[in-house]
């Protein structure tokens, strides 16, 4: 819901839970949610320090592979830190390191309740907005075109890969794609479309930089942009 205040408020009481639980992945799980605040906030140099040094610990490398499958999410995201930074070749560094991790996992969903699941596919699906961030949208739709969306393992994935697809379309100047693609999310997911800041930013976008449709306007209306 983009509520920062009450993120760093969720996310430091979970770290202390965590760590005062000695659960090891729950402490790497609430360093990841924290590396996210703080590359929300615009903190680039403190989000990629904190998921790295978290994916590093010890303890997590002793953790077996639910413990190698959250390394895999950290790595993820700094690899979007760095995507948000403009640093394209870091991003793809760190994506091809988390695609390893992966495939030693024998290409297995891992950690389905934890952090949203682990394996190549959900790596693929990271590619998509990481790329889009990084200035590809040509290699996002690649990503994008290379999984299968009823193999993801939630609703709200397929829903977020169909909206990363649709930023893609729309930076490629293919408008007609990008709202086909976004009537698409809202059915698979119609809460997640409506209330994700990211999504709800682009159908503005859509309604003041070019010929609108009723489809558009719809989906612009069900989303609380137009009253």
């Amino acid at each position: 819901m983009d509520e920062q205040q009450l993120g760093w408020m969720a996310a430091d009481r979970a770290r202390q839970l965590a760590e005062a639980a000695q659960g090891v992945l729950a402490v790497a799980e609430s360093a990841r949610q924290l590396a996210v605040l703080a590359r929300k906030a615009g903190w680039h140099s403190e989000a990629l320090s904190i998921a790295l040094f978290a994916a590093d610990h010890p303890d997590l490398r002793r953790a077996g592979r639910p413990g190698a499958a959250v390394r895999g999410l950290l790595v993820q995201s700094a690899s979007y830190t760095l995507a948000r930074r403009g640093d394209r070749d870091g991003m793809r560094e760190l994506t091809d390191e988390a695609a390893a991790i992966a495939r030693e996992l024998g290409g297995v969903t891992l950690l389905r309740d934890h952090g949203g699941g682990f394996s190549p596919l959900t790596v693929a699906l990271h590619k998509i907005s990481a790329e889009n961030h990084a200035g590809d949208p040509l290699a996002a739709l690649a990503a994008g075109h290379s999984i299968s969306l009823k193999a993801l393992p939630s609703i709200e994935r397929r829903s977020r890969a169909l909206s990363d697809i649709a930023v893609a379309y729309d930076r490629l100047g293919r408008r007609t794609d990008c709202v086909r693609t976004l009537l698409a999310a809202e059915q698979c997911a119609p809460q997640e479309t409506h209330a994700r800041p990211a999504t709800k930013a682009l159908i503005s976008s859509l309604l003041v930089s070019g010929p609108t449709t009723t489809e558009l306007r719809g989906l612009a209306a069900r989303s609380g942009l137009l009253t």
